[in-house]
């Protein structure tokens, strides 16, 4: 008898799990698509590559004088002293320690201004996602671009609290 009413508990939990994931809503997007039809992005990738190319010009000015003061070392090494060729090296060295310094700026910053300009239009997006997901009464919205990450997610499935709970953290 206890088996049976056992079984019956189970089978009567089982089924409304079942129902209870049946009634939820899920839905994807692919954010990739979405930013690109966004005119906010098209004019902040254009900005990034206008900002990116006043550093590529400098760069590109001190790679030919570097060229430059190079094969001038080159063809005249064998008349110079000891002296100038020790001069001369130090140039070119310190004019590519400076090309590779300015690289790592302008990496760094081109990488801070798109930051810049786009942390704007990922926060409107996810504002957009969010008011769907709201009026459309979605659980649960994937993005497939991210590799199917979760980019919203009602606060009632969160089970964080209760599995610190069972492993007695506070």
């Amino acid at each position: 008898m206890k088996k049976v009413l056992l079984f019956l508990t189970c089978t009567l939990l089982a089924g409304n799990t079942i129902f209870a994931q049946a009634n939820l809503k899920i839905a994807y997007i692919n954010s990739n698509v979405l930013l690109m039809s966004m005119p906010e992005k098209a004019k902040a990738d254009s900005d990034i590559v206008k900002y990116t190319k006043s550093f590529q010009d400098q760069i590109d000015m001190m790679m030919k004088e570097y060229q430059t003061k190079t094969q001038q070392y080159q063809a005249n090494e064998k008349t110079m002293t000891d002296a100038i060729k020790e001069v001369k090296m130090k140039e070119i060295q310190d004019l590519q320690n400076r090309i590779e310094s300015t690289q790592q700026s302008a990496q760094e910053k081109t990488q801070a201004k798109r930051q810049d300009l786009l942390s704007p239009i990922l926060e409107k997006a996810d504002k957009a996602i969010k008011a769907v997901a709201k009026e459309k009464g979605y659980d649960f919205i994937f993005d497939v671009a991210a590799g199917g990450a979760l980019v919203f997610q009602k606060e009632e499935y969160d089970v964080t609290n209760l599995v610190k709970a069972k492993l007695g953290i506070k």
